[in-house]
């Protein structure tokens, strides 16, 4: 019987399964609390994190007895994936389970702040009638969707977006343009300038890492389409966001929908504060109810195998 720590958030259905098998400690606020997380994290065979658990430093050198690191997402970036391997721990992220959740959240906050009248509710309630001043909304049907970063959310966001209408466009450094994977999703490969350039809707779907940090910068933001949507559902530090703030300010930008950001949780920010046509939301895109349930039991699942795989 093995023992696994839990330090953030999980179904508890898919808790019960390990406890079903294993020695569980599940404690969702364990990620806050340093000096427990490393007298715990000393004696498991297994450690299961989300993306506030920093698996590096003092932590990775607490993990003396562990095997496996599962990660209740798919991003690395909190996790020293080559420190690891150098110790012989298997890290294990949840490929795909949560794509759903973030490609409807991508199409989803895009149409709201296309349209722009949904925030209308008070005055509406209040007797006013703003019916002449949110009569100029947009329609996402006909418009071009620019995805940064290919891989298995871009491409389901892709589909999403082409079932409304949608044209698509994408970039990502790890294709050639001409690869077979955008044939068969009915999208086109391009330049990175030109997905910056010409979408009306601009959405991020790459990882944090040296090649990508700071690559929407003021000058980049400033030469994306006038009234164009931004969507970051990827990492923060990769926008830069006070040029971000500024360009929704100066009606550069039509609107913009945040999900990740430099520093999390995001510090009061006065770059941000009153900014028009904004969506920012607490890392939460790809965290459903349905993506929950089959991230937390794809790693529960994949945790067993290889425990008892390797027994």
């Amino acid at each position: 019987m093995a023992r696994i720590v839990i330090t953030e958030f999980m179904d508890e259905r898919a808790v019960a399964r390990l406890r079903a098998r294993h020695d569980v400690l599940y404690d969702a606020r364990l990620v806050d609390d340093a000096p427990r997380l490393l007298h715990e994290a000393a004696g498991c065979e297994v450690l299961i994190v989300r993306n506030r658990t920093q698996v590096r430093g003092d932590l990775l050198a607490a993990l003396a007895r562990c095997r496996v690191v599962g990660r209740l997402g798919v991003g690395l970036d909190n996790i020293d994936v080559a420190g690891c391997e150098s110790r012989g721990l298997r890290v294990i992220p949840a490929t795909g389970a949560n794509a759903l959740s973030v490609a409807e959240y991508v199409v989803g906050t895009a149409m709201l702040l296309l349209r722009g009248i949904y925030q209308s509710s008070a005055a509406v309630a209040s007797g006013a009638w703003p019916r002449a001043a949110l009569s100029s909304g947009r329609e996402i049907a006909g418009k071009t969707l620019g995805l940064i970063g290919f891989g298995s959310i871009g491409q389901l966001t892709a589909r999403l977006a082409k079932c409304l209408g949608m044209d698509v466009i994408a970039f990502d450094a790890m294709l050639d343009g001409d690869d077979p994977v955008y044939l068969s999703s009915g999208v086109r490969g391009t330049g990175l300038e030109e997905v910056i350039t010409t979408s009306d809707v601009l959405s991020l779907h790459v990882p944090l890492v040296d090649s990508t940090r700071g690559l929407l910068d003021a000058s980049r933001i400033a030469s994306m389409k006038k009234g164009a949507i931004l969507v970051n559902t990827a990492r923060g530090g990769i926008v830069d966001e006070p040029a971000l703030a500024q360009a929704l300010r100066t009606g550069h930008l039509g609107g913009a929908a945040i999900d990740v950001f430099a520093a999390e949780p995001l510090p009061a920010s006065p770059h941000f504060e009153s900014c028009p046509n904004l969506v920012l939301t607490p890392h939460v895109a790809g965290v459903t109810a349905e993506a929950n349930e089959r991230v937390s039991f794809m790693i529960a699942d994949e945790v067993i195998r290889a425990l008892e795989g390797s027994a």
